[in-house]
């Protein structure tokens, strides 16, 4: 499998990277990014035999079977599209657009071209949330309630990296949309309500700081999803999971209990880092002829609900 990562030096791109390196038959022959000089010497440092600032000379390559889009949000539904209308299966970083028109879009393209597509819900491959699910389908668990909070400290235009963006990160199209697709796929059910509040818009940034968002299942599930950019704390997204047999903390790839006793997850997967295993699912799709865990047309309820939660802000 020879791959194209687009974005390639921004946070992501370098944590698919990484990640690609410990899958056995797969090689990155291609990398993406909008700086000449950049991504040049990323291409040196890593070994890879072709760089480009524009993704249509990447997706005319021979040796390109496949892209990770790892680019800036506002242009994952335009790349995806060219990607499908290219034949080039893609893995769409969270989230896969920031709207519900450009979400549909990429669905209708898919079914149009029949090109595998893949929305980046890595929370479904986290080992900690793995194992809950693993529960759930076994009828060990039963998800009550989820409250989870996601925390950053960011009053500025700066990545995961550290690094000033250009572009503007979104609490509800992006890190809720974690939080939402995850909710859906533990509960396995649509969101039939769903409500939400932001505070203030940063003056400079044009963007809520802090959010609250409430979620109800048509079983009577619910979720409640604090967000900020303004929390000066610990850092990250911890999620408790309130269930009819026990309840759990987790913590990206890890897990406890309600008494902070962590929870074994040895052979829950093959890797501890969620996005190695996001990536080995998508290429194991491909190479098996089947949808993905997290394909765009399963990651659509998802965009649906967020819809309905900025219609509240309006």
């Amino acid at each position: 499998m020879r791959l194209c990562v687009a974005g390639a030096y921004g946070a992501f791109g370098i944590k698919h990277l990484d990640a690609l390196k410990a899958i056995d038959g797969v090689t990155v022959t291609s990398v993406m990014g909008p700086t000449r000089a950049k991504i040049d010497a990323l291409a040196a440092e890593r070994g890879i035999g072709h760089a480009a600032t524009d993704l249509a000379e990447c997706l005319a390559r021979d040796d390109v079977d496949a892209v990770i889009l790892a680019t800036p949000t506002q242009l994952h539904a335009e790349q995806a599209i060219a990607c499908m209308r290219a034949g080039k299966p893609v893995l769409i970083e969270i989230p896969m657009a920031d709207s519900l028109e450009e979400s549909e879009a990429i669905c209708r393209v898919q079914e149009e071209t029949g090109v595998l597509a893949m929305a980046g819900q890595v929370r479904r491959f986290n080992p900690s949330h793995q194992w809950i699910k693993n529960k759930i389908d076994a009828g060990e668990l039963k998800v009550q309630q989820m409250d989870v909070q996601t925390y950053f400290f960011r009053r500025s235009n700066m990545n995961a990296k550290g690094e000033p963006r250009s572009w503007t990160d979104h609490l509800l199209w992006h890190h809720a949309c974690h939080t939402v697709d995850l909710f859906q796929y533990q509960t396995g059910e649509v969101v039939s309500e769903a409500f939400g509040l932001e505070g203030p818009h940063h003056p400079e940034l044009g963007i809520a700081m802090d959010m609250s968002i409430g979620m109800k299942t048509p079983s009577g599930a619910i979720c409640t999803l604090s967000l900020s950019f303004n929390n000066n704390g610990p850092l990250g997204t911890f999620f408790r999971y309130i269930c009819d047999n026990g309840t759990y903390i987790a913590r990206y790839d890890d897990l406890f209990d309600g008494y902070e006793k962590p929870v074994d997850l040895t052979g829950v997967a093959v890797s501890n880092n969620g996005i190695e295993l996001i990536d080995r699912e998508f290429i194991a799709a491909i190479q098996e002829g089947r949808q993905p865990n997290g394909s765009v047309h399963q990651v659509l309820d998802a965009m649906r609900t967020l819809d309905k939660i900025e219609r509240c802000f309006k």
